[in-house]
């Protein structure tokens, strides 16, 4: 099959990952791990190393977009920080308009610590708040107030032009008129972006291995329409199921990587797609901190595992991806990016009922999910991309 000219290019990527934090959140099932001491000079290093390895594959390449995270990024040197973003720079150009986001926790905010990070080349911030209410945040284990929480805020907004933080709702016993009140303090001390995420309770933390129990399914849809209802009186965009934007101010990062960009994954536990010669290679890099440091110092990467994908394959992801984004997937960019129509991949009689449905809106060039398929995009998918009877 001959490919299509790409439509439009989605960018090229950087993530970069961090694994280390103060504690372990009791819902976190990210490859996060507390350590005792952290020597900043090997991993500043190895990270560089790895960027080099990655570099020598995708010379050429222009980043749009790096993401530090993690784990708690705000806990790396700032001189770690500066070294990464210069590696990137010597690896490949960097854009005129680069994003570069770090994350960070407010029990780790400290003025001249973002001041640094600014110096360093970072442009957006990303706090992970998770509640601005004592007792939430006590009961999702973190370590910061919600006073700290706003004072972290604070100091984003005067260091940086974007920024943006999470939070977490649907949390055992919370109301509809408590978080009603949390999302009106938060919208009291947003920037231009929210990110938005109900407590999902993963197998392996704590709070599985505990039985915390999910929102009931009513009570957590009331709570996603308060949400989502809130945010777009405010002139919020709900531009992905759980994030929110001001017109222009989305994540360039993440809607990349929902877009289907390449990206290197750098650090241990990080993924990567990338298109190599005529085919997307996945990237898996080494899980464990310790054996990843050693791995990269001994061969120059800490790559586990790199496999192609096969167009079919690299299809499905991006139908799981693009269906994430209010955008939806546009069917010419789709073939462009994989060589086969949207039609070839999908159920065609899940596709119909969904649409028939009302949970997919299909317009001839774009496919869409509607109100009702993004509260319930897991099972969307699901029909969608069941294999036929």
């Amino acid at each position: 099959m001959i490919r299509p000219e790409p439509v439009i290019d989605p960018g090229f990527a950087v993530y970069v990952h961090w694994p280390f934090c103060l504690s372990k959140c009791p819902y976190c099932d990210f490859n996060s791990h507390v350590a005792d001491t952290v020597d900043h000079e090997r991993w500043r290093q190895a990270l560089v190393a790895e960027l080099r390895h990655y570099g020598a594959l995708t010379a050429g390449r222009t980043v749009t977009s790096v993401f530090f995270g993690g784990g708690t990024p705000s806990l790396m040197m700032p001189q770690t920080v500066a070294a990464v973003i210069a590696e990137i720079a010597n690896q490949w150009s960097l854009a005129d308009d680069v994003e570069i986001t770090l994350e960070a926790n407010p029990s780790t905010a400290e003025a001249a610590r973002f001041r640094d990070f600014a110096a360093a080349g970072v442009n957006r911030l990303s706090i992970g708040v998770q509640a601005l209410d004592d007792t939430a945040l006590a009961s999702l284990g973190r370590g910061h107030s919600a006073d700290e929480a706003r004072r972290a805020i604070s100091l984003a907004s005067d260091v940086y032009t974007r920024f943006s933080f999470d939070m977490i709702y649907a949390l055992p016993g919370q109301s509809e008129a408590a978080w009603r009140a949390e999302l009106s303090d938060a919208l009291d001390f947003a920037g231009d972006h929210l990110s938005l995420y109900q407590l999902t309770i993963e197998p392996g933390t704590p709070f599985h291995r505990d039985g915390v129990a999910e929102a009931e399914e009513d009570v957590g849809a009331t709570l996603y329409d308060v949400t989502q209802e809130t945010m777009a009186a405010a002139g919020f965009e709900a531009y992905e199921v759980s994030n929110h934007a001001r017109p222009g101010a989305a994540c360039r990062h993440n809607v990349a990587i929902w877009r289907g960009a390449d990206y290197v994954g750098v650090g241990p536990g990080a993924h990567g797609r990338l298109r190599l010669g005529d085919a997307a290679h996945a990237t898996y890099q080494i899980h464990t901190p310790e054996r990843w440091l050693d791995r990269v110092e001994l061969a120059g990467h800490g790559t586990a595992k790199d496999s192609a994908l096969s167009d079919a394959v690299r299809a499905e992801e991006l139908v799981m991806l693009g269906l994430r984004l209010a955008g939806g997937i546009d069917r010419r960019r789709f073939i462009a990016a994989t060589g086969i129509a949207f039609d070839e991949v999908v159920d065609a009689n899940g596709f119909r009922q969904l649409t028939d449905g009302g949970f997919l809106n299909d317009d001839g060039d774009r496919i869409k999910t509607s109100t009702d398929g993004r509260r319930c995009l897991n099972a969307v998918l699901e029909r969608l991309l069941a294999a036929p009877a």
